[in-house]
């Protein structure tokens, strides 16, 4: 389905079952294909599915247009709008996690009656106020080091059928990182702790036990932050858990939703 936002760029979303709407946001430079494993037990436990493609990823306009996470969180509210749809879980993986963070700053919970951050620190420069940013980053290589390769996401197999789709997703529509880099420099340069902190509504904040771009425990830390915080570590995964760890991520989520 296609969303064009005030700015007119066209997005790209998939809409299906029927229930509470659950939001799913992939990271920077990925596909909503990513969250292939587990949008089957979505919709089969009740849920109303909406995966988002954010501007200049998979299926989304690639532009120069709105490089920058206010306009993401931005997007986020016209499309939440125009379906009309309210009391939405999101789910945020990676820098889609920052997205709703970034949502939460400009509307507070808004639509939104719950948040899962998957993998994501709240701030991604390490430094003296802390200690679990993004890899060695501190604001002596940033933002230089961000031209560099990050390596692999993934530290377990994901599935064949959920890879094929993601491989041909990215196929179809290759990622532009140069054209993205003002993004990822806007992205990374954030502190949403304050945000966090003055969440009103529910954070489930899920970390992988062998991500290879965090430490794990910064879930606990930004759990103790929210008002209302849950963290969950998931082992044998890196930072894709809901695609590496389904089942457990799945299991979390429930979790998470009955309480």
């Amino acid at each position: 389905m296609k969303f064009q936002t005030s700015d007119h760029v066209v997005l790209d979303y998939t809409d299906e079952g029927q229930g509470q709407a659950v939001l799913l946001l992939s990271g920077i430079g990925a596909v909503k294909e990513v969250f292939g494993a587990i949008i089957p037990r979505l919709v089969e436990n009740g849920y109303r599915v909406i995966n988002l493609d954010a501007r200049n990823q998979g299926a989304s306009e690639h532009t120069v247009r709105g490089r920058r996470m206010s306009r993401h969180a931005l997007d986020v509210a016209e499309l939440l709008g125009d379906l009309d749809v309210d009391h939405v879980i999101g789910i945020g993986s990676s820098m889609g996690a920052a997205t709703l963070f970034a949502y939460g700053s400009l509307f507070g919970a808004g639509r939104f009656a719950k948040l899962v951050d998957v993998d994501q620190t709240p701030k991604m420069i390490g430094d003296d106020t802390w200690q679990y940013g993004f890899e060695s980053l501190t604001w002596d290589s940033f933002p230089t080091s961000l031209k560099f390769p990050m390596g692999k996401a993934a530290v377990h197999k994901i599935s064949d059928g959920v890879f094929s789709q993601m491989k041909a997703a990215a196929k179809a529509h290759p990622y532009d990182g140069q054209l993205n880099y003002p993004l990822l420099v806007d992205h990374t340069f954030q502190d949403w702790r304050d945000i966090v902190a003055a969440l009103g509504i529910p954070l489930l904040v899920v970390a992988g036990k062998q991500s290879p771009y965090f430490n794990p425990e910064f879930a606990a830390v930004t759990a103790r932050m929210a008002k209302h915080g849950i963290a969950k570590v998931i082992d044998h995964s890196g930072h894709l858990i809901m695609a590496e760890q389904p089942e457990a991520f799945y299991e979390a989520f429930q979790k998470f939703m009955r309480k």
